[in-house]
């Protein structure tokens, strides 16, 4: 008997590009992460925007809980996609497998991270700088990309274009608590 068809696509330049316009459209994301003390998943809505270098960004408070699970493991998932008109499940998604890095408010990293987010959520600069916000840096590990019905590719970094965190960023920790 012959092995069933994978239903997962070879990654090709079309879904290469649709992964890339996901990521820069969005202003928004399901993060997934696992609640302390007990491991279930547990996910929320945050606001995303990408770096200088198109790299996944959120701003977060300590005060909310999927950052505390982020402090206490970085891994996470991050669902970008917004549904159009009709079905939901017919409009294109890319779920990202990620660690989540918390940025070192003294670092320059920051200092520009923060300018190109205000950027992008220009009302958040009414709380960006209190002392329980932080900007987090996702490092996407993999990414599962729905371009619609028949339509699913897994794709990497260096699919979407991200760089890596590399040794300029050395005041970055993993998802470490203030």
């Amino acid at each position: 008997m012959a092995e069933p068809k994978s239903p997962i696509r070879e990654t090709d330049d079309e879904a290469r590009a649709l992964g890339r316009r996901l990521l820069a459209e969005a202003s928004f994301a399901a993060l997934a992460t696992l609640e302390p003390g007990t491991g279930c998943p547990l996910a929320s809505r945050i606001a995303f925007a990408l770096d200088v270098d198109g790299r996944p960004i959120s701003l977060m408070s300590t005060l909310a809980y999927h950052t505390k699970a982020l402090i206490e493991n970085a891994s996470c998932s991050v669902l970008v996609g917004e549904p159009g008109k009709g079905d939901p499940l017919a409009h294109p998604r890319i779920t990202l497998q990620a660690k989540a890095t918390r940025l070192d408010k003294a670092s320059e990293d920051h200092a520009q991270t923060r300018a190109q987010y205000l950027k992008q959520h220009p009302k958040a600069a009414l709380y960006i700088d209190f002392g329980d916000f932080f900007l987090f840096r996702f490092a996407v590990e993999n990414a599962y990309l729905n371009g619609g019905f028949g339509k699913a590719f897994v794709l990497n970094a260096e699919d979407l274009g991200l760089v890596l965190v590399d040794s300029r960023n050395k005041s970055e920790n993993d998802a470490e608590g203030p």
